[in-house]
């Protein structure tokens, strides 16, 4: 199941954002999944439960936003949904389209927990306002 690989890949990414931001743990990672990235949604969120149980991400949750096939005409400029196994225009019916999404696994959001605050680096006291949830 390659979809384990894809979750520990995709946790370090997670990791990483939160050690470079100083949180203490992760929440909610959003991620946008198109049908013809290769990844299984249903593989992926098992493949989560078993890869999150690690550094600031064992109480993490994963939200799929799973998104369309999107097709470009280079016939007639008619951009359209499309189905998996039929990547054609709508409008004129030709195969000669380029693909806008679909294809896509991208990290859209990661909701950080206990993020420490920075004093800025003026002189004065005030510290630089930073939300506890990016």
């Amino acid at each position: 199941m390659h979809e384990l690989s894809v979750c520990e890949a995709l946790l370090a990414q997670v990791r990483a954002t939160a050690t470079a931001n100083g949180a203490d743990g992760v929440g909610r990672i959003t991620v946008r999944l198109g049908p013809l990235s290769g990844v299984e949604p249903d593989l992926l969120a098992q493949a989560f439960t078993i890869a999150r149980n690690g550094p600031m991400t064992a109480e993490a949750s994963l939200h799929i936003e799973t998104q369309p096939i999107r097709l470009r005409c280079r016939d007639c400029g008619n951009e359209n949904e499309a189905e998996a196994n039929r990547l054609l225009c709508k409008a004129c019916g030709s195969y000669r389209t380029d693909l806008i999404s679909g294809d896509e696994l991208l990290l859209a959001r990661v909701e950080l927990h206990g993020v420490s605050r920075h004093p800025t680096n003026s002189t004065d006291s005030e510290q630089q306002e930073r939300p506890d949830h990016v």
